[in-house]
This record gives structure tokens, sequence and C-alpha cells, in this order.
């Protein structure tokens, strides 16, 4: 009995510490009934949210939060339920009070961690470039690595192909120390070497005779007559070196042919002749260029192995038609530029009118390009004099007057320097 009137007295004293808080703890009306038989259920009212824990745990919230306290009892319950429900009570509480300071310890890390989600946003954020760089270090790396493997399949291939390599560039440096004399010789006009003249048409006959002797077996001559070499077997790699080198080979012809020109005397070919002479003589040899390879690529295309059948017949005939079309549609605009070329050669062209004597006089009789005397002066429509073959030489690569930039002709028409294209027709 002594113990049961405690109990009342120490729950009456906490109701009264209840009502004397800060925070307001009223009963549920609908609890107000059940404290008889099933407990004491209070509310506390805060100023935030509210949280409703686990029935039978007891939260703490230093803040003043809503919190929701159940306190059950069974109605059969004898007299030491009321002490053992304070003793679970207390040990909730504990425990919520363990794991809150525990929830306290773990902030630190959780804030730690916070930089580590930013840099993985920043990331996500970062998109493509962060891929495509890491790409390129991938790729940098991979031809780190495997460049010895690199260098020595190249050393190998040059071993293999030594004579074809060295074939190779002892051609592309001929062709550009001649095409490169001729033009100076041109430039010259009647001060040019005759002996310098003669001496680039021997070096390139004898490079010719050389070359063709050296693969007399392959029979690349032929392919100057437009008919395929004998070259077994002849696949692609033995194609593409073929048509390189009938390539230079006919720029060197054509490029003989401009030293006979600049051999003539100036008696019979004037500057201006000559001119059109060599303008005549490229574009000439653009043409046979474009055609020399035919023959080549056509018996490529259409040779086809015996396990092919007739699907690879059909296929090889196809491919070297569409082939000799799209040449054809290449032909008819070189066909076009030398039909103009052979124009200009039988007509002439002059560029302005001839200067009378008065106008050279008022301008001085000094050519503004030569600088020396008028030599044949011709006045263009700007009203500005130069010499025939200055101003001829200055049309060459140009359109307008040298002085005032005025647009004199319409076209520039090259090649009357004795330039010779370095472009190499391999199809």
């Amino acid at each position: 009995m002594k113990l049961r009137v405690q109990v009342d007295r120490s729950d009456s004293n906490r109701a009264l510490k209840l009502r004397e808080s800060p925070a307001v703890m009223q009963p549920n009306s609908s609890e107000r009934g059940a404290h008889a038989g099933n407990g004491l259920s209070l509310t506390l009212q805060p100023e935030l949210h509210t949280r409703i824990p686990a029935p039978g745990a007891a939260v703490t919230n230093p803040e003043g939060s809503e919190v929701r306290v159940p306190m059950t009892s069974l109605s059969g319950e004898s007299s030491g339920g009321a002490s053992s429900r304070r003793s679970r009570v207390n040990s909730h509480s504990h425990s919520h009070t363990h794991s809150h300071s525990h929830g306290h310890n773990r902030t630190p890390h959780h804030s730690n961690s916070e930089p580590e989600l930013d840099l993985a946003d920043s990331d996500l954020d970062s998109g493509e470039p962060s891929t495509s760089l890491s790409e390129l270090r991938c790729l940098f790396r991979w031809l780190q690595k495997s460049l010895p493997f690199l260098v020595i399949l190249c050393a190998k291939l040059v071993i293999q192909h030594a004579l074809g390599l060295a074939v190779g560039v002892g051609l592309f440096t001929t062709f550009l120390f001649v095409n490169k004399s001729i033009q100076t010789q041109v430039f010259l006009q009647d001060r040019h070497s005759k002996l310098q003249c003669v001496w680039l048409l021997l070096f390139l006959v004898f490079s010719t005779i050389l070359l063709y002797y050296t693969f007399l077996a392959e029979t690349l001559y032929r392919c100057l007559i437009f008919l395929s070499p004998t070259i077994e077997p002849l696949g692609f790699w033995e194609v593409l070196w073929a048509v390189g080198i009938t390539n230079f080979i006919i720029k060197f012809l054509y490029m003989g042919f401009k030293c006979l020109i600049l051999l003539l005397p100036s008696s019979l070919v004037t500057y201006r002749t000559q001119g059109r002479w060599l303008m005549l003589a490229e574009e000439l040899g653009q043409v046979h260029q474009a055609i020399a390879p035919v023959s080549l690529w056509f018996h490529y295309l259409v040779t086809y192995q015996e396990a092919d059948g007739i699907p690879g017949l059909t296929l090889g005939v196809l491919l070297a038609l569409v082939y000799l079309i799209l040449k054809l549609l290449g032909l008819y605009g070189q066909w076009t530029s030398l039909m103009k070329t052979v124009g200009i050669f039988l007509r002439g062209e002059h560029t302005g009118t001839a200067a009378t004597r008065s106008q050279c006089s008022e301008a001085g009789d000094v050519c503004p390009i030569c600088q020396g005397e008028y030599r044949e002066p011709r006045v263009l429509l700007c009203q500005h004099i130069f010499c025939d073959e200055c101003i001829a030489l200055w049309f060459n690569r140009e359109k307008s007057c040298p002085l005032c930039r005025t647009v004199i002709t319409e076209k520039v028409y090259k090649w009357r320097d004795g330039a010779t294209s370095p472009h190499l027709q391999i199809y």
C-alpha cells in the first residue's frame, strides 16, 4: 500500500512540473479517459515541425520541438508495473541520448564527405570535355607504350621498300630542282643561259633513261603509251608505285620540251610567243598525266581471283565502269581548259594598246617594273604604261595593274612563266 501511494505522489509531482514548464503539455481529449486503464499520453506543442517516434520510445529534443511520449499500462498490471515502467522509460531515454550523442559524432564525417560529393558533381557537370581529355590521355599513353614497336615496324617497311622509296625521293628532288631552274631562266628573258638549259635537258634525259633501265623487267615505259606494265602480281601498292613513277616521268618529258623552247633564238621566238608555247606545253602535259593511269587502274579493278568466280568479275567490271565515268568527267574540264589555251596560242593576246612617244615622255620614259627604258610600251585601261614583256610577265600571276590595282584581265593565264604543276595525278 505504501508503494502505491508513493507512485501516485510521484505521478502528481511529475504532472505539476510539466504544467510549470515553458512548453505546454496537454493531454489529448481522447486520451484523458484512458489514463485509468491504458496509460498517459502527453503532447508537447513546439515551435517547429512534429516528430513522432516509435511506440514505447522517449524522444528528447533540446530545441523544444513537439514530442509525444506515450505511456501505457495494462489493466491487470501489478503494483510493481509502475516501477518497471519507469525503469523502461529511463532505459529508453538513456539509449536515445546515447544515440543522439553518436549522431553528433557522426556529423563531422558527413560534413567531410560533402566536398567529395561536390567534386563528383563537378565531374558530372563537366561532361564531354573531361571525357575527351581522358580519351586523349589514354591515346597518348598507348602511343607512348607502342612507340618502340612503331619504330621497329617503320624500319622494317623502309628496309623492304628501300629501293622504291629511294626512287620516289630522287624523282621528287629532281623535279623541284629543274622546275625552279626553268622558272629562273624564263624570268631572265633574253639574258638566260643557253648552257644552263642544255644541262637541265641532259639531266632530265639521263634520269629518265636510268630509271627505265633499272626497272627494265617491269616495262614501265609502256605506261607512257597507255598500256599496262608487266608487273606480277599487279597489286594495289604496285599500281600506285607505277602510277607515281609514270607521273614524274611525264613531267620530266614536258619540262625537257620547255628547255628546248628556251634554247630557240629570240629572233624566232619572242618573249610573248615563248610564254604561249610554255603555257601550251604545260596544258598538254597535264592532259597526258590525267590519261596515263587509266589503263593501270582499269586493269587492277577488272582483275579478280578465281575463287571469287562470276560475282568477283561482275563487281570488278562495275567498279571499272564507274571509274571510267568519273575519269571522263574530269577530262572534260581539262579539255575545256586546253581549248582555251589553244585559242590564246593561235590568236595571241595583247594587254592594252600601244603607247605613243608623248605618253611615254609624260610617264618619265622609265618602266615602273624593270626600271629601264620602254621596250614596246603598252598603256593599260588605267593609263599606266609598261613594257610589253614586263606587263605580260606580271599578268602571268596577277589580274590587276601593278600601280593602282585596277582589274585589267578577267582570268590569270598561268604557266607562261615556265612553271610545272606539282600536283601528283594518281588516279
